[in-house]
């Protein structure tokens, strides 16, 4: 009576007749025996029509078994798990992916801090904590002391911008400024052959060109002038201290730049002996003179000379 109760329900919807009536047909059978209409617009997978329509036809030999039948729902039910199995798949490796990345994120945020620590107090050591968070923000560092004492701040940062701008164009390092001393050198920290005493020669012409249009805010009918020494040489190169590390330069080479520039003339380039070999031999197409014999403090007497820009050569022609 249950299976008869189901089976009115299946079939109210194509067949209006009562329970008894519908017995009788189904049993009466016939060419075109009654059958539902099953709907194939739902969900339900398409296999299930296909057996459940083997399993009423009219032939009994075309039926399928009861084992055939049991076999084929279990095959659909393990299907359904394989599919259920491997979205839960796909979903854990999703969840495990972005939890993994989540943790990678972090590892790298948490390096990065830890390296801006290390630039910060890199930076700290060379410059004062209030000019260094100000240069971090893109921020000019204005003076703060008297008026002429502004001025003169502010002529020599003009004045080393318009030399770092310069030596940024050649493969010459700037080692130090001291005072009104501007120290630079060519051949290290890479060396670059027999490069680096045209580098030099190029720079220092450069130099000379560009003081002579260079005004003073404060002075501006005064000029400036420079002096320029070279020396060609070996030297021992390091880093000293731990508080504010500087990259130095030592030995006979770097004195002897020195005495050059300090013994020479405005507007001109002192060199020593070995440089003027060097340019003219070696490196070939410079133009010197003799300045004549200097006294080079720990050195006595020493012969030096002049090189000639492309300016004062072309003077010395005419």
């Amino acid at each position: 009576m249950g299976f008869y109760s189901n089976l009115s329900v299946l079939y109210k919807k194509h067949y209006i007749c009562e329970l008894s009536e519908l017995v009788y047909k189904l049993k009466r059978g016939g060419r075109s025996p009654i059958r539902p209409v099953l709907n194939t617009d739902d969900d339900h997978n398409p296999s299930m029509s296909v057996l459940v329509k083997d399993c009423w036809s009219e032939e009994p030999d075309q039926r399928p078994s009861c084992d055939q039948v049991k076999s084929f729902i279990k095959g659909l039910n393990d299907k359904k798990k394989v599919c259920s199995n491997l979205m839960d798949h796909v979903f854990n490796i999703l969840e495990q992916y972005a939890s993994n990345l989540e943790d990678e994120i972090q590892a790298r945020m948490k390096e990065l801090a830890e390296e801006k620590k290390k630039s910060d107090i890199l930076l700290y050591r060379m410059l004062p904590k209030q000019v260094a968070d100000k240069l971090k923000l893109g921020q000019s560092v204005e003076p703060e002391k008297i008026f002429y004492h502004c001025q003169v701040i502010g002529f020599l940062n003009d004045l080393y911008t318009l030399f770092d701008a310069i030596i940024e164009q050649h493969d010459v390092y700037k080692v130090e400024t001291i005072g009104d001393g501007y120290l630079c050198a060519s051949g290290l920290p890479q060396r670059n052959g027999n490069e680096h005493g045209k580098e030099i020669a190029q720079m220092s012409f450069e130099l000379l060109r560009a003081i002579k249009n260079f005004r003073i805010p404060h002075l501006p009918n005064e000029r400036v002038n420079v002096r320029i020494g070279i020396h060609t040489g070996s030297v021992v190169t390091g880093v000293v201290g731990i508080t504010m590390p500087r990259y130095c330069l030592f030995g006979d080479t770097v004195n002897t730049a020195s005495r050059m520039e300090s013994n020479g003339k405005p507007g001109r380039i002192h060199i020593s002996t070995d440089t003027m070999r060097f340019l003219t031999q070696v490196v070939g197409g410079y133009k010197t003179e003799p300045r004549g014999e200097v006294i080079v403090k720990g050195k006595g007497a020493v012969e030096t000379h002049w090189l000639l820009t492309p300016e004062e050569q072309e003077q010395s022609k005419n």
